[in-house]
This record gives C-alpha cells, sequence and structure tokens, in this order.
C-alpha cells in the first residue's frame, strides 16, 4: 500500500506541482488514497443503503440528530469566526490574496481549513441519517454530488492553496451552515419547529453565497497576485456548476408549488424536515415532502 501511495502521490505532484509544505504530515493529507477511499465507500453505502433498509422499520434517532446537528452548528460558527478574525489579522484583500503573504495569519487560516476540509467527512453523516430513517426521496444527485466532491476538492485544496483566496467560499459557507444546521438541530425537537421560518432562505443564502464566490475569484483573474491562476478557473466553473443545480432545486422545491402546499409551508406546517424529524410520516405529508439541499 505504501508503494502504492508513493506512485499515487509521484503522479498528482507531476500533474499538479510542488505542494504546500506547512501541511505535510497533517491528519488525511499526506496522501489522496484515503480522502477517495472514504468518498467510494460513501458512494457504495448510499447505494446499498436504501437496499438494506427496504424492507426494515426507520430508525429514529431523534437525540442523536440533536447533538449531530447543533455539534455541526458549533464548528461551523467556530470555523466562521476564526476565518473573520484570521483574514482581519493578515490584512487579507477581497480581490486576491496570495497564499504567503499574510503572515502568521496564514498559518491560521491554514488550520482553520483543515477543519473545515475535515468537516466534510463528518457531513456524510448527513446521507447516512436519511438512509437509516428511510429518508430516500432526500438523497438526491445534488445531495451526493455536492458531498462527494467537496471532501475530495478541499483535500486538493489543502495540499496546494491551503490559504490567501481560498479563504472567502469556506467563510461564507461556514456562515450558512450555522444557518442550516441550526435549523435541521432544531426541528429535531418538535416545540421548537412552530418557529422554525428560515428554511426556505437557507437555500437563497447558498446561491447568494455561489454567486459571491464567483464574483470574488473572478477578481483574482482581473486583478492577480501571484494565487495560481488554474484554481481560480475551476472555482469559478465548479461553483457555476453548484448554481445550476441548486437553482434547479430551488425552483422545483419552493415555486411549483401549489398555492394552498405553499402557504402550508410559509405557516411552518409542512416543513420537509419537520415532517420527517420523528420518523413518522402522515399519507398526506408523503405525497408532498421535498428533498433537502445542503
Amino acid at each position: 500500500m505504501e508503494v502504492f501511495n508513493h506512485k499515487l502521490n509521484l503522479y498528482i505532484d507531476s500533474w499538479m506541482g510542488p505542494r504546500d509544505t506547512r501541511v505535510r504530515g497533517w491528519l488525511l493529507l499526506d496522501h489522496y488514497l484515503p480522502t477517495f477511499s472514504l468518498t467510494l465507500l460513501y458512494l457504495l453505502i448510499v447505494w446499498t443503503g436504501p437496499r438494506y433498509m427496504k424492507n426494515r422499520q426507520p430508525l429514529s434517532y431523534r437525540g442523536v440528530m440533536v447533538a449531530y446537528n447543533l455539534g455541526l452548528t458549533l464548528l461551523s460558527f467556530y470555523m466562521f469566526y476564526e476565518l473573520v478574525t484570521g483574514v482581519r489579522q493578515g490584512g487579507y484583500s477581497f480581490f486576491c490574496q496570495d497564499t504567503r503573504s499574510g503572515g502568521s495569519a496564514d498559518d491560521k487560516i491554514i488550520n482553520v481549513l483543515w477543519w473545515y476540509y475535515f468537516s466534510k467527512l463528518i457531513e456524510f453523516m448527513d446521507t447516512f441519517f436519511f438512509i437509516l430513517r428511510k429518508n430516500n426521496h432526500q438523497i438526491t444527485f445534488l445531495h451526493v454530488f455536492h458531498h462527494a466532491t467537496m471532501l475530495n476538492i478541499w483535500w486538493f485544496v489543502m495540499n496546494w492553496v491551503p490559504c490567501g483566496h481560498s479563504y472567502f467560499g469556506a467563510c461564507l459557507n461556514s456562515f450558512i451552515h450555522v444557518l442550516m444546521y441550526s435549523y435541521y438541530g432544531l426541528s429535531a425537537i418538535p416545540a421548537m419547529r412552530p418557529y422554525l421560518w428560515w428554511k426556505k432562505y437557507i437555500t437563497q443564502g447558498q446561491l447568494i453565497q455561489f454567486v459571491l464566490t464567483v464574483i470574488q475569484t473572478t477578481c483574482a483573474v482581473v486583478w492577480p497576485c501571484g494565487f495560481p491562476m488554474g484554481w481560480l478557473y475551476f472555482q469559478i466553473s465548479y461553483m457555476v456548476t453548484l448554481i445550476i443545480l441548486f437553482t434547479n432545486f430551488y425552483v422545483k422545491t419552493y415555486k411549483k408549488r401549489d398555492p394552498s402546499q405553499r402557504k402550508e409551508h410559509e405557516n411552518g406546517t409542512a416543513s420537509p424536515v419537520n415532517e420527517h424529524s420523528n420518523g413518522v410520516m402522515s399519507p398526506d405529508s408523503m405525497r408532498h415532502r421535498k428533498p433537502r439541499a445542503d
């Protein structure tokens, strides 16, 4: 296995160029195979899990769901706060920021972005909970594509551009995840459901995040500062892909309902997560359930 990892590293390095030595020896970063293998395992569970659960009763994990979602809320808030303070400490530019121009702030950003990378592995649990609770309609192409690609993309980011202009998308996404995971954590508590109103705006926030990231990345193309140009073009392309997929999700989820369904949703009585959070769904809710985009 060590020989295979070495050969794979040589191939990747010949393709990508020299790595950033500041992350050498960090958990999961020295070799790509663990990240790739974990992604394959995730996809295998996505494929086999619903078949395994087909003739079994859905499992209820209300307590675990609350702890999991609120734990990710706290982690997301920590990452957002540390990125904001790190950017201010290093005097990072919105328009373009190289990976070796922020002094000690770069080290702080690298540490936070490693947690951001690792959080993408933790977030695989989103899908596993869907499978165990038999909410298979929420395992959409968008959901699986987003989860599977983010972990791999951020392995490459952490090895080649672990700070500098890479901070912006992670900072915005961490803020959105504070809103998203707090919503899903609180929605698992029955007494809180009538007070949760911001699910629709989470997807709007995600779309705004992608558009802002495209704008900020384009600035570095127009006014370059030494940040690798290939990464900028890749990020723009990936963000455009997410804008298309999330817009399609948003239109299908919020714009194509009949007036009665939309009114119910706005009143908080037909939230998709609220219907499923205790693992019991009425026949009516089965007909109108909508997937979750994260």
